[in-house]
């Protein structure tokens, strides 16, 4: 007997309500728009600027959990959501999206997502409160030219990097909107994509009666609000079930899983001695004593080596199997993204709790208080628990997600013989993961 998602009415009663979203994403351009001027016009010091305080030892490390709990609903109230909206409205031209992005829209956010990470090591965007005012800009440039030229959120569905990593992360997410087939059947007028007098249709290019997954909802509540036939459905759902039975896998969708692994290896090391003195040995082979040279080929080896190891695992499933290897590195890659999501929590929540304060700090200051604390919540002991917990979960999270493909996808023997390499790899990375949270990272604040 297959269970029934157990409902939330009380969260779609919310969705459904005519204060939801706004209710919540004007605050949140008040906030980003105080920590904009900050970042232009606060301290240089990055321990001393609420912006960088706020972004990046506070925002970045909730985002994820968001991601866990809520799915894409940062996505309905993000402060360049709101902006594209406003410029879509007051001088929008409301033009089709154009093929080649909507084709290839999650290869160029895979490439952003990469470059902005590679920039930030180069120039030191983290860790300075104008280079991280800059990076801003350029995504705000974007995501007005988004709102002038294309129609609905063409920014959020199809450039921006966060709407990248919240997509892949969504399908973790506990909770799921979903529509009733049998009530969609009768429907005629598709308000939910379309839109009607109560709300605009769906900002994400979702059409709610066929949507077999949340990697492109933001559940800004648009759906709930201009159904007719109160086809709309919100439950709460298993932590990283809808990647168990992925219909039509991507290979950019497992490409950005794998390479979201290598960036989280490269945050660490690069925060540890680890990595330099693996820039050491690397300027010693190479005779280069650039960083910026010796930073990039230490970060194309960490990206390269997690996609090549992902591959070989596919191939050596393709024995067992008998698919090509490309097929199985589509396919299970799927099941690296609790693993992701859990080393990018475990990752940051080293900065949320050892200079968490420098939050309450900063923004004290704005107000001429001088508070002598220490930036950090927990001592490093909490911390590393917490950490290697979550590294732990995920991987029995993205283990069970591994089996369940191999389940759905093959017989018996085949499924069984498919999860072994894919099994040792998840193990590998876990115990990598493990390793390098042992070590003493450096503070950012």
């Amino acid at each position: 007997m297959v269970k029934t998602p157990r409902k939330n009415n009380l969260l779609k009663a919310i969705l459904a309500s005519k204060w939801f979203p706004g209710i919540l994403q004007y605050p949140t351009a008040l906030v980003f728009a105080v920590i904009i001027y900050e970042l232009l016009f606060g301290p240089l010091s990055p321990g001393r600027n609420f912006g960088t305080a706020m972004t990046w030892v506070l925002w970045w490390p909730l985002i994820p959990l968001l991601f866990l709990l809520f799915g894409r609903l940062w996505c309905a109230i993000c402060p360049f959501a709101t902006l594209s909206d406003l410029v879509q409205k007051y001088v929008g031209n409301n033009r089709p999206v154009p093929l080649f992005l909507r084709r290839y829209g999650i290869w160029i956010i895979d490439a952003v997502f990469i470059l902005i990470t590679w920039g930030d090591h180069i120039w030191g965007v983290v860790e300075s409160p104008r280079g991280s005012a800059i990076l801003l800009f350029m995504i705000i440039t974007g995501v007005i030219a988004s709102g002038a030229f294309l129609e609905r959120r063409a920014w959020c569905r199809y450039l921006c990097f966060l709407g990248g990593l919240s997509g892949n992360y969504s399908r973790t997410g506990m909770l799921e909107l979903r529509a009733t087939p049998e009530k969609c059947a009768r429907c005629k007028v598709q308000a939910c994509y379309k839109g009607n007098s109560k709300a605009p249709g769906c900002p994400l290019f979702e059409f709610p009666k066929t949507m077999d997954s949340s990697a492109s909802c933001n559940l800004c509540g648009n759906c709930v609000k201009t159904c007719p036939n109160d086809s709309i459905r919100l439950s709460v759902r298993v932590p990283s079930k809808e990647l168990w039975f992925i219909k039509k896998p991507r290979l950019e969708e497992s490409f950005l899983a794998i390479v979201i692994m290598g960036i989280v290896f490269v945050q660490n090391i690069t925060m540890l001695d680890l990595g330099a003195r693996f820039m050491s040995l690397i300027e010693g082979v190479t005779g280069i004593s650039s960083y910026p040279l010796t930073f990039t080929i230490t970060f194309v080896i960490a990206m390269a080596v997690p996609v090549l190891a992902l591959f070989f695992t596919g191939w050596l499933s393709s024995t067992m199997n008998g698919e090509s290897a490309m097929a199985n590195f589509i396919r299970f890659g799927y099941a690296l993204i609790p693993l992701d999501l859990a080393g990018h929590m475990a990752h940051n929540l080293f900065h949320l709790l050892a200079e968490g304060n420098s939050v309450l700090i900063t923004g004290l200051s704005l107000f001429g208080i001088n508070l002598q604390k220490s930036t950090a919540i927990a001592g490093n002991e909490t911390i590393q628990i917490l950490q290697f917990s979550l590294i732990v979960l995920g991987a029995l999270f993205s283990l069970y997600t591994a089996y369940r493909v191999a389940k759905s996808n093959y017989t018996v023997g085949k499924g069984i013989s498919s999860l072994v390499p894919v099994a040792g790899f998840i193990l590998l990375l876990t115990f990598i993961n493990l390793y390098l949270f042992t070590l003493p990272m450096a503070h950012r604040m």
